[in-house]
């Protein structure tokens, strides 16, 4: 998401690097210079980087377990096959494979101490980073338009919120994700790069850019436009779908059914609040150029990229009546399985 880190000194490099090519007196020369890979140095420079990348190891095995016991739990009790924790479940995977793109590369770079990533393989890490980061954003979404239809369109749930429906719009989602996160970077191969020292914390989208020898603009502009697009879209959808449901929950005459139709919507509420918050702060520094100590800004990103993955199980856990009910029967089951036996 953070495609950009910064907008008026890509549009100079652009234009600069334009210029040099249309004033070239050299004959063409149409080989492409790639190096065998890139070395990822972000962080490099910072203090205790080890046991920053320690501290986020153990926010991704956090983040692996909710997740996983969540994607169990759904999956195996059919009471929770229901359009909801079809989203819920869609979530929880997207978590996943979100932060397995992030975590072990560091672990790789910074505890073991090897930056050098293939550039296939930087290329793939790039690619599953965006897609699932993109994946994430929409599948908040798909759990606001879930809240809306319970909330305004109560007695016609049923029939328009139904497995069927909510699993049609989860796999379009994911194709359209797939589809023109692959559209984003195709073009990459056909770069030639003039450095191969990536100041970021694993394969980002704009780092790489800025190493190119060629004229960018195409794949900036492709960048700009999907980063506005997967942020501006859904954050629009999610706003209009909470002007419904606050118009309901007023038109409703009863305070405890206003109160109880709000108290479904916390734990989405919060999800969008520990996604967006983050990434809205971000652009604002980016958009108007604030100085900010690189270290501070990578650390900033790697958080927001990997905080959402660990907590929204846990919310979604806490906040749920029926999951929490599943966990404590799956806990008193094991206990009744397994007594404890005393001491003699």
């Amino acid at each position: 998401m953070y495609l950009l880190s910064s907008p008026l000194k890509a549009r100079k490099l652009c234009r600069k690097r334009r210029t040099a090519m249309q004033n070239s007196n050299s004959a063409p020369n149409n080989s492409i210079s790639q190096p065998e890979g890139f070395y990822i140095i972000g962080l490099s420079s910072m203090p205790y980087n080890n046991i920053y990348v320690m501290f986020l190891t153990v926010l991704y095995v956090i983040t692996v377990i909710c997740n996983v016991s969540l994607i169990t739990i759904i999956f195996y009790d059919h009471r929770l096959h229901v359009p909801k924790f079809m989203a819920v479940g869609n979530l929880a995977l997207v978590d996943l494979v979100l932060s397995t793109s992030l975590v072990p590369g560091m672990i790789k770079t910074y505890l073991v101490l090897d930056n050098f990533v293939p550039f296939k393989l930087c290329l793939v890490q790039l690619y599953f980073y965006f897609t699932f980061v993109s994946l994430e954003s929409f599948s908040i979404c798909i759990l606001s338009y879930d809240r809306f239809v319970a909330i305004c369109l109560p007695l016609r749930q049923e029939s328009i919120n139904t497995n069927t429906r909510m699993a049609y719009i989860v796999g379009a989602l994911w194709f359209f994700s797939v589809v023109i996160i692959i559209y984003a970077i195709e073009s990459f191969p056909n770069l030639s790069f003039c450095s191969s020292m990536i100041n970021s914390y694993f394969c980002d989208y704009s780092p790489i850019l800025l190493l190119a020898c060629n004229d960018i603009t195409y794949q900036w502009n492709i960048g700009t436009t999907l980063a506005t697009l997967f942020i501006v879209v859904p954050l629009s959808f999610i706003f209009l779908t909470y002007m419904g449901i606050l118009i309901a929950v007023f038109r409703m005459k009863n305070n405890q059914s206003r109160y109880k139709a709000l108290a479904t919507c916390t734990e989405h509420l919060t999800l969008v609040a520990i996604f967006y918050i983050p990434i809205l702060i971000v652009f604002n520094f980016i958009f108007f150029e604030f100085n900010w100590n690189p270290n501070v800004g990578l650390v900033f990103l790697s958080l927001s990229s990997l905080i959402p993955p660990c907590v929204n199980p846990i919310i979604y856990s806490l906040k749920t009546k029926q999951i929490r009910d599943r966990i404590y029967s799956l806990l008193t089951h094991r206990l009744s399985v397994y007594p404890l036996k005393n001491a003699h």
